[in-house]
């Protein structure tokens, strides 16, 4: 019975660090939030446990050869499926990559707290909240934004002028794409433009100079299309 106790406690404890590393992650509007990394650890966590405790009753037994980590050891590899969905690859950009991590790093967290290492698994957790709120705040100082704009118009001649904007000093044009649709038998022509800029202000003022330019309808911006 005291054996139980120790367990429950065990996975209430994986449940709510993965639980904390969530709340971060759904404060953020990323692919996977609370409930998955709640999940996530206290999975893992259960499976430590399974594979440290499950087969005690046939330890003793003769032809019986027991590995600890065999069963835990498939977490490492299986939560990559769970990783792998939440990647998104579109037009040689890549999104997901940091939540796929933090999912990974979870599981860990879990099969820590459920091997019995408490300490270990509060302090990765308290590490990787530092990580992943660190990163951000000095990425937002030093490093590059992505903006992302789509536009409308009338005239295809007008979308070389907009690529000449946004290919002015400090700003890298990653992508564009181009559609066009007919309207009450005229063409109408649809771009999607994403840029990256070391100034956060950027995004507004080329905003404000698009604007200005005539026959240009601004459909949508996007000033954190970063990850």
């Amino acid at each position: 019975m005291e054996l139980n106790k120790i367990f429950f406690l065990r996975l209430i404890l994986a449940s709510i660090l993965g639980g904390a590393i969530g709340i971060n992650r759904e404060l953020r509007a990323k692919e996977a939030g609370i409930r998955t990394h709640f999940l996530v650890s206290l999975g893992s966590a259960l499976i430590m446990i399974i594979s440290q405790h499950g087969f005690n009753d046939v330890i003793d037994m003769a032809g019986y050869e027991l590995d600890p980590a065999r069963v835990a050891a498939q977490v490492v590899s299986g939560i990559g499926f769970i990783g792998a969905g939440m990647i998104i690859i579109q037009k040689h950009s890549i999104k997901g990559l940091t939540s796929a991590a933090g999912i990974w790093t979870t599981a860990g967290v879990g099969l820590t707290v459920g091997g019995g290492l408490y300490f270990v698994g509060i302090s990765a957790t308290i590490l990787t909240l530092i990580g992943f709120e660190l990163t951000t705040i000095i990425f937002k100082q030093i490093g590059t934004k992505t903006t992302m704009f789509e536009i409308s118009t009338p005239k295809k001649e007008i979308l070389q002028d907009i690529i000449q904007l946004l290919r002015k000093k400090n700003r890298y044009l990653q992508k564009y794409e181009v559609k066009d649709k007919k309207i009450e038998g005229e063409t109408v022509y649809y771009a999607t433009f994403y840029i990256r800029s070391n100034n956060p202000r950027e995004g507004t003022m080329l905003l404000e100079e698009i604007q200005t330019i005539p026959d240009v309808i601004v459909e949508r911006a996007d000033f954190s299309a970063d990850e």
